[in-house]
């Protein structure tokens, strides 16, 4: 009371030291120094030197904290674009044309291969799994799964960037991961796996990074149902062997799968579909800003040479495509619902009548 409080200094270790010097900076009472008649020119140049000697000690803590791998990071991808012979890269394209240099590994003679970024936007039971190792069967595609799937990853924005960084800086490490010479890597993504819930985010993200987005979805929302809860029926039975099977290998494996015939609730079975047919369009309305390309699963089974449309989209260079998946349903949905007279007067002659009819021909 009445006295002025002595000043604390922090106590060494810990980085408190700094903390007390940038205090003392923007402290002015800290600076004051009383002036003096006599040598006004000495007085001023103490005060000079002083606030260039903290200003000094302040850059290089700063300098500390941003990391010496960060800074020579970005010095080491500014050169390696400089290198590179981008002559042949169209003007409209330079902004999905990248040259990562990965943390874990380098990519030595390919640090000079293009590589572009892509995300497989999809819903489930679409055909995404079949299409993915589709993709990945070319030797410069890298699509490394339905990384968020896990909830941890797409807690929030931060966590989905922190996750794509990783992913497009060719860090992720998966089965699918063809390193050094990539041409272009990404994922596979769920609309219900944060995706809708960020989307204005995550459009921002794809336009500043030069993502691309292949939109992949399923025409016929009654097959893709069917599809759902036959998954869902296997994921509690688990019919094979005790393990539950998204997608099979063995045309065995697929006939077991495809004996369940599930029996559906016809009085919301309009409103169920109409309810995935908005969610769906309207995540494509929220996305549409970003480069894309989009694609059907009934389109690319009638037509398998939609494929190239993708390789052209994803500037790699065509080649033929195989898959190991087997299809599970393949017979007319006539046969694999049970209650198919009740499901068929409940839709006849309204906007899904089409879903009836087989959409294509295996």
């Amino acid at each position: 009371m009445g006295g002025s409080k002595a000043e604390e200094k922090p106590a060494a270790g810990g980085g408190g030291g700094e903390d007390w010097w940038c205090y003392q900076f923007g402290n002015k009472d800290a600076l004051i120094v009383k002036s003096s008649k006599k040598s006004p020119l000495a007085l001023r140049m103490v005060v000079f030197a002083m606030t260039m000697i903290c200003g000094i000690f302040i850059c290089t803590m700063c300098m500390k904290q941003l990391g010496s791998d960060s800074l020579s990071r970005i010095v080491k991808i500014e050169v390696a674009e400089q290198l590179c012979n981008k002559s042949a890269i169209l003007h409209s394209e330079v902004h999905f044309v990248h040259y990562p240099q990965p943390i874990t590994y380098s990519r030595s003679e390919c640090k000079c291969t293009p590589v572009r970024f892509f995300a497989i936007i999809s819903s489930q039971r679409s055909g995404s799994g079949w299409f993915e190792t589709l993709l990945n069967s070319h030797m410069n595609v890298s699509s490394n799964g339905e990384i968020f799937s896990s909830k941890e990853r797409r807690s929030n924005i931060s966590s989905i960037t922190k996750t794509l960084d990783k992913v497009y800086n060719l860090d992720w490490n998966s089965s699918a991961s063809k390193n050094e010479c990539t041409a272009a890597v990404g994922l596979k993504w769920m609309l219900n796996q944060g995706l809708v819930a960020n989307h204005a985010d995550i459009a921002d993200y794809f336009n500043r990074r030069g993502v691309s987005a292949i939109f992949l979805f399923r025409r016929n929302l009654l097959r893709q149902l069917v599809s759902q809860l036959a998954n869902n029926h296997d994921r509690y039975l688990k019919q094979l062997n005790g393990t539950h099977k998204a997608h099979v290998h063995t045309a065995y494996e697929a006939s077991i799968l495809a004996r369940y015939k599930p029996r559906l609730n016809t009085t919301s079975l309009i409103r169920s579909l109409k309810q995935v047919d908005d969610y769906t369009r309207d995540a494509l309305e929220n996305l549409k800003s970003i480069n894309h390309i989009t694609i059907y699963y009934e389109d690319l089974i009638r037509n398998r040479t939609k494929l190239l449309d993708v390789l052209d989209f994803l500037k790699v260079p065509r080649s033929k495509l195989v898959s190991r998946h087997v299809k599970i349903h393949t017979k007319p949905l006539s046969e694999q619902i049970e209650n198919w007279d009740e499901v068929y007067n409940a839709l006849n002659g309204t906007q899904y009548e089409s879903f009836l009819n087989a959409d294509y021909r295996i």
